[in-house]
């Protein structure tokens, strides 16, 4: 892990190191209800059409394993890419890639849960096994859940999983618990043992779905940023159109209804007003130090990291942590011009 972690580093070092304006740019994301609009927007032609308004060109990649598709991103190989804000944290920011929060597309609003076997409080979880993608969304939810009832993950034995083996791995006699997201969390709750106990909505506006980009390449090239967000809104103009969801869900694996029931535990922002609001709200100050500091405990900043603030965290209303060593930033700038009117 080490090694591949260290290779990362030297290849985004490397990716960084000239940058300069171009006119041809990638951008790679992976399947979740709140990032499907990037493959619509991709196969419909939008994305095309606002990056042929700038001139530019963007190729649209979908990655199938999502940690894989922030350490290509990470390593330099996309301009930008989708990914949660822990996840930016922890990988670009914590390999010191100064990371852009672009597009603040949604936050998880139940789409992300904790399911136990056979048990329906939180507090039968003490002395289980808890089977999860380590280090992920899904683990500090596991924290902030044990956290709200008393526990600390002293009091459970995590079991890392991979996100593909989850549903597989719950259906066998010895998982008893699992921690994972949509739609991996809708397969395990048809099963008549499942029973969700504790979920993103529980922790409003703290699991937040991004689309990051580099900031050198972006302040290099302000049109590209233009043509996502752009592309982006128009978008989300048409989320009401059961022709473009059914699109998105069939994309995705399911169907309509499974798609719908998706986004109704997704707070999305549908509008950029919406979105600029909750990227200026002092709360998102707030969460990114809940984040850090769990990122931190967790040796998740890199074995240099002396504290929870090793890592400058800029939003709107203020930096979070070093504000000497800022690699995460959160700027409404590009979505204000959506508002505006001026893209």
């Amino acid at each position: 892990m080490k090694k591949i972690k260290i290779l990362t580093l030297i290849l985004a070092l490397i990716s960084t190191s000239n940058v300069f304006a171009k006119d041809k740019f990638s951008i790679c994301w992976s399947i979740y209800v709140g990032w499907m609009p990037w493959e619509y927007g991709d196969s419909s032609g939008i994305i095309k059409k606002w990056a042929d308004k700038y001139n530019i060109e963007i190729d649209v990649v979908q990655i199938n394993d999502y940690i894989e598709s922030i350490n290509q991103y990470t390593a330099g190989q996309f301009d930008a890419c989708s990914m949660t804000n822990m996840d930016a944290l922890t990988i670009p920011a914590a390999s010191f890639v100064d990371t852009t929060a672009l597009i603040v597309g949604d936050f998880s609003n139940g789409n992300d849960g904790v399911i136990l076997k056979d048990k329906s409080k939180l507090a039968d979880i003490k002395g289980q096994k808890i089977n999860l993608v380590e280090l992920s969304v899904s683990h500090y939810l596991l924290a902030r859940g044990l956290e709200s009832v008393g526990l600390s993950e002293r009091d459970v034995d995590v079991v890392n999983t991979a996100d593909a083996d989850l549903v597989a791995a719950y259906s066998t006699k010895d998982v008893t618990s699992v921690v994972t997201w949509n739609p991996l969390l809708s397969e395990i709750e048809k099963q008549p043992s499942a029973n969700k106990v504790f979920d993103s909505s529980d922790i409003p506006g703290e699991i937040i779905d991004l689309m990051v980009v580099h900031t050198d390449t972006l302040k290099a090239n302000p049109n590209f940023g233009k043509a996502l967000v752009g592309a982006w809104y128009e978008i989300m103009q048409k989320m009401s159109d059961d022709k473009v969801l059914d699109h998105m869900a069939k994309a995705s694996g399911t169907d309509l209804a499974g798609y719908k029931a998706q986004l109704a535990s997704t707070k999305m922002f549908y509008t950029a007003k919406d979105a600029v609001s909750f990227t200026k709200d002092p709360k998102l100050a707030q969460t990114m130090k809940y984040v850090a500091e769990f990122s931190f405990d967790h040796g998740l900043l890199g074995e240099g990291a002396p504290d929870a603030g090793f890592i400058g965290i800029q939003t709107p209303f203020t930096t979070i942590g070093n504000p000497q060593n800022i690699k995460l930033r959160f700027d409404p700038s590009y979505m204000q011009m959506a508002v505006e009117g001026k893209l």
